[in-house]
């Protein structure tokens, strides 16, 4: 009896509590769906990461108390969105002053912000430049700008820039046979494109150009730094542009700039890290 008594009141109390959770459920239905406090959304963290902040650390000691403005039409950079090889990166800088300015050019300054050693090179012009175009290949380690700034007579700095996707180039092993390139070290080519109706001519100095960040093959260990670190290219004894260098510029370096043929024989001078100085003339018509 008492078993019977308590299932029953059991069931009892069970029916009263569907009863009542039926009742709650109802009354929230009629009342409509539950309004949530308002909140402000959860700022978004960007993933993109800020491409200036290396330029602002390293410019100080680049341009050190220089301003810089945009360059305008005065210099264009021409670089490839993604490049095909970082260590190959083509860039060509064309500079040219507008009539009626009256200073001229004296230098163009090449960095790319995320190299270990960004400035790629610094071309010193000739005397009186207004107009002047360069094509080199660059290496670029990681995504990075790669900016060209240059100078004017009057000591204004005008800087263009192009946002580059390439990683690798500073360690990324030679492209050609090593022992190879180190017994033609400091052969020279050169070569006048006027025939062909372009006002330029081109210089290639055979060299490894190692960064210091290449890996031995063989003794897995790094080859040492080992590059063209100035360039001097004249026409009849007046310069034509020079360079001061580092690991940036790519293997076997090669120039492609403004030139207009004459008789008078073109000279090329290259010092590397070692100290050693390769020198060659060539006739001012190319060859």
């Amino acid at each position: 009896m008492m078993r019977r008594s308590s299932s029953r009141t059991a069931g009892r109390m069970g029916l009263l509590a569907l009863a009542l959770s039926v009742s709650a459920a109802g009354a929230a239905l009629a009342a409509g769906p539950a309004v949530e406090p308002a909140t402000e959304p959860a700022p978004r963290l960007s993933r993109e990461p800020d491409r200036e902040a290396t330029w602002a650390s390293i410019r100080p000691d680049l341009f050190p108390g220089k301003a810089i403005a945009e360059a305008g039409a005065i210099v264009r950079l021409d670089a490839p969105e993604r490049a095909e090889d970082a260590a190959l990166v083509p860039l060509t800088v064309q500079l040219a002053l507008p009539p009626g300015d009256p200073r001229t050019l004296k230098a163009v300054t090449l960095v790319v912000d995320e190299n270990p050693a960004p400035m790629a090179g610094r071309f010193t012009l000739a005397e009186g430049t207004r107009d002047f175009s360069l094509s080199l290949r660059v290496r670029v380690n990681s995504y990075s700008f790669v900016r060209a700034v240059a100078e004017t007579s009057d000591g204004a700095l005008l800087m263009t820039k192009s946002y580059v996707k390439a990683a690798g180039g500073c360690s990324a092993p030679a492209t050609k046979d090593t022992a190879d390139s180190i017994a033609h070290v400091g052969e020279m080519r050169f070569r006048s494109f006027a025939q062909a109706g372009r006002p330029e001519a081109q210089v290639q100095i055979r060299h490894p150009n190692f960064s210091g960040l290449q890996i031995d093959q063989w003794t897995r260990g790094y080859t040492p730094a080992w590059f063209v670190r100035a360039v001097e290219v004249k026409q009849g004894g007046k310069l034509l542009f020079a360079m001061e260098g580092g690991i940036s510029i790519s293997e076997d370096p090669t120039f492609r700039f403004s030139y207009t043929p004459s008789a008078e024989q073109v000279t090329v001078r290259a010092e590397d890290t070692d100290d050693t100085v390769f020198t060659q003339t060539f006739p001012g018509g190319g060859s």
